[in-house]
């Protein structure tokens, strides 16, 4: 039987890169999935090419994480579609790159309100069926900024440990009633944002950001896909609360 077979699941981000690998293998794995994105171009074709592709039923929802009210309308109409919601993964997220002082408002207002604030706004949203069924998943797409600080990457570590800490208080918060929360922190993964960063960077660049990685390769979103996979089942019912980092070792490593 897949190890998904039944169950119910809500992505964030789901259009592209991590948010669709995971989708991918949920649907493989035999759930129902709802991609929740605001690209409606890549909503619209992605759940119509994973829909015909699997038996479990895929459906896109267009929802901005960032607002309250787009976030409390597409869970509405994503929980008519599916009847309830067993797992959400928020891996909706945006790269907010500055220098300190000289940071818009609006820009750390936008790192906050996707990264930090949006998953909050689709816990809010799901949470109540889940504690009045006392079963639900809950899988934070983190980062690795949300461990090691890199210089120039403000304020983008201060959602990513917000994240961290959002998965922890929650995940003990609600541990007694059927919840599991926890967090999963990339390092340079092979998505659409990593690959248009790197295509800015020239040569000699590209192949440090590699050496850097022990195992001397991009890590691929299939990769997280897998994790996010293990903690929404029920093999990691004794897992919460904690966050895991895929990195390929490269957080563990003193670097000159």
């Amino acid at each position: 039987m897949a190890r998904l077979t039944g169950r119910k699941a809500f992505v964030t981000g789901g259009a592209s890169g991590i948010g669709l690998a995971t989708v991918t293998r949920f649907l493989a794995e035999g759930a129902d999935v709802i991609m929740l994105d605001r690209d409606t171009e890549s909503l619209e074709r992605e759940s119509a090419r994973l829909d015909a592709r699997f038996d479990s039923n895929c459906h896109g929802v267009e929802v901005d994480v960032a607002d309250i009210d787009s976030v409390a309308a597409g869970v509405e109409k994503a929980r008519a579609m599916l009847g309830r919601v067993d797992i959400l993964v928020n891996s909706a997220g945006v790269n907010v790159f500055g220098d300190p002082l000289s940071l818009a408002e609006s820009d750390w207002r936008r790192c906050l309100a996707i990264n930090l604030e949006g998953a909050w706004h689709m816990i809010q949203a799901v949470l109540p069926d889940m504690l009045e069924r006392s079963y639900g998943h809950i899988v934070n797409i983190a980062s690795v900024h949300g461990h090691k600080i890199i210089p120039g990457a403000f304020p983008y570590p201060v959602a990513k440990h917000g994240l961290i800490g959002l998965t922890r208080s929650l995940g003990i918060e609600y541990a007694d009633r059927g919840i599991r929360v926890n967090s999963i922190s990339p390092g340079l993964i092979r998505t659409p944002a990593a690959e248009t960063w790197l295509a800015q960077c020239d040569e000699q660049e590209r192949q440090r950001q590699v050496e850097l990685l022990p195992c001397k390769r991009l890590g691929e979103a299939e990769e997280v896909a897998n994790t996010a996979l293990f903690l929404a089942s029920d093999e990691a019912r004794f897992i919460n609360a904690t966050d895991i980092l895929i990195d390929g070792g490269r957080s563990q490593v003193y670097h000159s």
